[in-house]
């Protein structure tokens, strides 16, 4: 054996054992963070396969089920007013071709009579309320419900706008900065550091990585939510890319990637709580929380709830 390799052999091993054990114990190395809230059933766009999506009504819905959250995306008016949107395009969701940013709040179209549900393909959600609404009137109506607000592009004025609202509300604990890009998520921290944050993108790729080379009880963790898309629904009802064929790869890569007890575990011990969306099947409802997740995100919040009364309370971390 080289002397090399007598070395580095019993120095690899050691570095194995430890990684595994403080993997299991990561409070030996950290203190968790003490979570605010615990959101068990989350409302997708405020529940948009059971009420058209963002809209009052929809929330309200929601809130009779017992939502823990409301999860939804801002953009911004002309006039300056912050409205929850997930596009900012008006077309899918209006029929008029007009960005959210070109027109005054007091004239932004009614919504269509039906829109379909993204994660249920061929299912239409219907309401009497087909109006858009500001995020203040959210922060009014359901002062003590958590939201994770997501926010899409750098625009600064949004992003200064939100966090705004949020200090004026005071919300800070239970409003969740949200947003797939980093550089965006910068933006919001510096905008407002009290509110806790969800993975990025790019984070939740360290993190990954992290995990798969062992590194992952030695690093710190300064965001609070992972809110993930599980694996399970790719190539069902999540369609990623236009292929079949990348979609099917997806899914068993995805699957084989994100779905370890151990890292879910880890994560919940260390106080950052895994959601998972869009679930809108009893199987993964099943799926996400046999994994340790401390909650979902659906479409339809009364399928959820059924499902949870039915199951008894959640077994809390140790």
């Amino acid at each position: 054996m080289s002397p090399l390799l007598y070395y580095a052999l019993p120095a690899l091993g050691s570095y194995v054992m430890l990684s595994f054990f403080f993997l299991r114990r990561p409070r030996l190395l950290h203190t968790p963070w003490v979570p605010a809230f615990r959101p068990r059933l989350g409302a997708h766009r405020g529940g948009s396969g059971e009420r058209l999506e963002n809209t009052m009504e929809a929330m309200e819905n929601s809130m009779a089920q017992r939502a823990d959250l409301l999860e939804l995306d801002c953009q911004l008016t002309r006039d300056g007013v912050v409205v929850v949107s997930h596009d900012k395009n008006l077309s899918r969701q209006t029929g008029v071709n007009r960005d959210v940013d070109s027109l005054n709040f007091e004239d932004l179209p009614l919504l269509k009579e039906e829109l379909e549900v993204y994660f249920s393909p061929g299912r239409f959600a219907r309401g009497a309320d087909r109006h858009m609404v500001r995020l203040e009137d959210l922060f009014r109506r359901f002062p003590r419900t958590p939201m994770s607000v997501e926010v899409k592009e750098r625009n600064e004025e949004l992003i200064h706008k939100i966090a705004g609202l949020v200090r004026h509300y005071d919300r800070n604990e239970i409003t969740i900065w949200a947003s797939e890009k980093s550089s965006i998520m910068k933006k919001c921290k510096a905008a407002n550091p009290e509110m806790p944050t969800s993975f990025t993108l790019s984070r939740g790729f360290w993190v990954l990585l992290f995990y798969y080379l062992g590194l992952l009880p030695f690093v710190s963790i300064p965001e609070k939510f992972l809110i993930c898309f599980l694996p399970t629904i790719i190539n069902r009802t999540y369609f990623p890319f236009s292929r079949s064929g990348l979609n099917q790869l997806a899914a068993v890569v995805a699957k084989w990637l994100i779905m370890r007890k151990s890292l879910i575990q880890h994560l919940q011990q260390r106080g950052v709580q895994v959601v998972f969306w869009c679930l809108n099947e009893e199987s993964d409802f099943e799926a996400a929380f046999n994994l340790g997740a401390t909650g979902v995100i659906t479409d339809y919040p009364t399928s959820l709830r059924c499902y949870l009364d039915s199951h008894g309370p959640p077994a809390l971390a140790s």
